[in-house]
């Protein structure tokens, strides 16, 4: 007997809880967690990754709810969809994605899932990339920058 398959999508930068709680939900919906991280060249609504897809890829596969993590596509974001053919497909609450436009475009390529979207983390400060970095230049700002710098400078693999 197959279980159920769920696909979970998103960038996941910088990870916080709010991903693992994304993550959590999202396996308790089914029997596999299918998890596609989005490829460095196609996030284009938010700012680009800090951290390269492949050490993203690599954070992700590790999360205990995650049964199988995979790159996105660079072309087309419906091929590893197609690939999974997923029951359930699962969106954050801050991803981008009109579930009716969505749910019409797996149509067109015979895909039928249930989409879901999951709500909000709301425990904890820190649950968003963008609250760990306005965090990061709070609590260290220029100095942090600039101490780093002279260390990478006065290093011998950086000769300048």
């Amino acid at each position: 007997m197959t279980g159920r398959r769920i696909v979970a999508t998103g960038t996941f930068d910088l990870l916080h809880p709010g991903h693992l709680f994304y993550l959590e939900e999202s396996k308790k919906l089914g029997d596999e967690l299918f998890v596609i991280v989005a490829r460095d060249v196609n996030v284009k609504h938010k700012p680009h990754p800090i951290v390269p897809e492949d050490q993203r890829l690599q954070m992700v596969a590790a999360l205990k709810p995650v049964d199988h993590a995979m790159l996105g596509d660079t072309k087309d974001m419906f091929l590893p969809i197609e690939k999974i053919h997923p029951d359930v497909i699962t969106i954050g609450f801050n991803q981008m994605f009109d579930e009716k436009k969505l749910a019409g475009q797996l149509a067109g390529r015979n895909l039928t899932p249930q989409i879901v979207r999951i709500g909000r983390f709301a425990d904890g400060e820190l649950s968003s990339s963008r609250l760990i970095v306005q965090r990061i230049i709070a609590k260290r700002g220029y100095e942090f920058i600039s101490h780093h710098q002279d260390k990478d400078h006065d290093s011998p693999a950086h000769p300048l």
